[in-house]
Order: structure tokens, then C-alpha cells, then sequence
């Protein structure tokens, strides 16, 4: 792509921002893990693909639940790239991004929201996780809602671990799970 293409793109994203046609924004980022697909809207950041989930589906998902407005606009991302980069380095223990809640509702939406209060460091089980929406019988309700969360690692569903202990699942897999975990016990200590 020449230096004059690429401006002319950068301008049209800019526009489209600027025109209110750009209802969701994507980009990529780097982990230590593997490429992150990044996505927002102008109320937040609506989606995180992990490394292992197919980016083309995350975004032809995106069409077809939030708008087919759908735009590479990276500059709208560079926050989320920021904080996510201060959280993989250490240097992070608790989000500052808005969040588009979207793509969750009723019960999951209720999981969610109480995942995103769970201190770094820390965990909960399925069963504290389901009782502080509202219905502590609907554990693996409690678990769907963690294998569906549209925002993982910012709503950090990778704290919620079964009663005996175990991890459970995770969509990145339990490898990246148990990652995750170790690397905020490690640094909680600090």
C-alpha cells in the first residue's frame, strides 16, 4: 500500500468517525499469547478475541448483533491497546475502559458485571459467582456466561475457577487461564 493509499483510508476512517458512520471500531493487538482483535463502539469496548477464536467470525458477529457498520479504525482502540499492554507488563491491576455491554443480557449480563468487580490476584468459584447474580442453583448457567463473555481479560473471567479448586474452562484454554492466574498471583504480591 502506498503512503498516499494509506492516507486516504485514514482520512475516511476519521470521517466516518467524525460522521457518526463508524458504529464499530476494530483493530489488533499484541499479547503474550497471540494477536487480540479489539472492538468498540462509541459507548465502549464491546469485544476482545482471544488468539485461538477466528477474527473473521468475531467481526461477521459483530455485523449481525451490534451493526454492519464495521470499520479497521485503530486509533479508537489505542486506549485499550494501552491498558491491555500495562496489564500483560505488570503494571495494571484494574481497567479503566468503558464497556459496551451489548452483547449480554439478563442473567450472563448480571455474571458479568459482578466477574469485572473480582479484585486482581483473586478468584471466585462458579457458585459465588451465580449467588451474586441473583441465583446461586444456576452454576453452570454461571459457567455459560463465562465461556460466552464477549470482554474477556477485562472482565477477567479467567478468575472464576470451580469449588474443588480446578480451573474449569476458558475460552483462550486452560493453558492461557492458568497463565493469567499465575502471572496476578506473582505480581499481587508485590
Amino acid at each position: 500500500m502506498t503512503t498516499k493509499t494509506a492516507r486516504a483510508i485514514d482520512r475516511f476512517r476519521e470521517a466516518a468517525a467524525a460522521e457518526g458512520l463508524l458504529d464499530v471500531a476494530y483493530a489488533s493487538a499484541d499479547s503474550p499469547f497471540g494477536p487480540l482483535l479489539l472492538a468498540a463502539t462509541p459507548r465502549g469496548l464491546v469485544r476482545i478475541g482471544l488468539p485461538n477464536q477466528d477474527s473473521e467470525a468475531l467481526l461477521e458477529e459483530l455485523a449481525a448483533k451490534v451493526s454492519p457498520r464495521v470499520l479497521e479504525a485503530p486509533a479508537q482502540l489505542d486506549q485499550a491497546r494501552r491498558e491491555l499492554d500495562r496489564y500483560f507488563a505488570g503494571g495494571l491491576r484494574q481497567f479503566e475502559l468503558p464497556l459496551d455491554w451489548s452483547l449480554s443480557h439478563g442473567f450472563r449480563l448480571r455474571v458479568l458485571e459482578g466477574i469485572a468487580t473480582i479484585p486482581y490476584g483473586e478468584t471466585r468459584t462458579y457458585t459465588e459467582v451465580a449467588t451474586g447474580a441473583g441465583n446461586p442453583r444456576a452454576v453452570r448457567a454461571a459457567g455459560s456466561a463465562c465461556g460466552s463473555n464477549p470482554i474477556p481479560l477485562v472482565v477477567p473471567c479467567h478468575r472464576v475457577l470451580r469449588q474443588s479448586g480446578a480451573l474449569g474452562g476458558y475460552a483462550g484454554g486452560l493453558e492461557m487461564k492458568e497463565s493469567l492466574l499465575e502471572l496476578e498471583a506473582e505480581r499481587a504480591q508485590t
